[in-house]
């Protein structure tokens, strides 16, 4: 039966446990200043919330949690959020974050979870693919076009959408790939994604069009690979949040 596919990419496409976690740590610890980094389990708590899938928000969250827990309120933290904002994306992606050619930061060093054979056999199985990301357009074109060599992909970016939950993007990416692959009849919808906001996206999208085929699937996100317990409590996270199936990796999807 020929299905929409439409692939988060941070946890699903790339590993991003050095890059963007790894900023998100750097910024949390570089303004609470080294007196606390997040751990790997701090930032899956917070990302479990449902709420935090932009990591900026993230970062300045951890931060008025953590001056909060000193005995200060939020309004006594004087850094402003473009602040953060910078300093994260200076991290992430080098100190001159609007010029891709000269990026040298940790978006470079992310380890590839797809190839460019996997997106070819989506389509020779009769999948209509496109993503859907709370990444930064810059960001998703670097790993969809540069690193994967993609021609012109179906992309959804933070700044053509409202934040996941919403899902306002997915079904701007659907539509998109309806135009685009001149899709007349209404095709089951897949939305694969590693975050408990990926799956709230559609149960959200459900409530909005409740007579369209609109099914989440869970990826495990890297950094718990082979930790039996971490794996067991992130998948019912994901069960409880909507996904009808937990997959280690994106690359699973075809073995179905």
């Amino acid at each position: 039966m020929r299905t929409i596919v439409i692939f988060d990419i941070d946890g699903v496409l790339r590993d991003v446990t050095n890059s963007y976690r790894r900023a998100l740590g750097d910024t949390v610890e570089h303004f609470t200043p080294g007196n606390y980094r997040p751990t790997m389990a701090d930032i899956d708590s917070l990302k479990g919330e449902g709420l935090w899938n932009n990591d900026w928000e993230g970062s300045q969250e951890l931060i008025y949690r953590y001056y909060e827990g000193v005995g200060k309120s939020r309004s006594d933290v004087s850094y402003s959020y473009e602040e953060i904002v910078h300093f994260f994306q200076c991290r992430y992606r080098g100190q001159d974050p609007e010029n891709a050619d000269t990026w040298d930061g940790y978006i470079t060093q992310e380890p590839l979870l797809v190839d460019t054979d996997f997106f070819e056999s989506l389509t020779n199985r009769g999948y209509h693919w496109g993503f859907f990301s709370g990444a930064t357009k810059g960001s998703a074109e670097y790993i969809l076009t540069r690193r994967l060599g993609l021609k012109d992909p179906v992309l959804v970016a933070m700044e053509d959408a409202p934040g996941k939950p919403d899902p306002t993007g997915l079904f701007l990416a659907v539509n998109s790939i309806r135009e685009r692959d001149n899709i007349q009849e209404s095709l089951p919808i897949i939305y694969l994604g590693d975050t408990v906001a990926d799956m709230m996206t559609i149960s959200r999208a459900k409530s909005i069009k409740p007579d369209h085929d609109l099914r989440a699937i869970a990826i495990l996100p890297p950094h718990i690979h082979g930790q039996d317990n971490l794996i067991s409590d992130y998948s019912q996270k994901m069960l409880d949040a909507g996904a009808q199936e937990v997959l280690t990796r994106v690359t699973d999807f075809l073995k179905g």
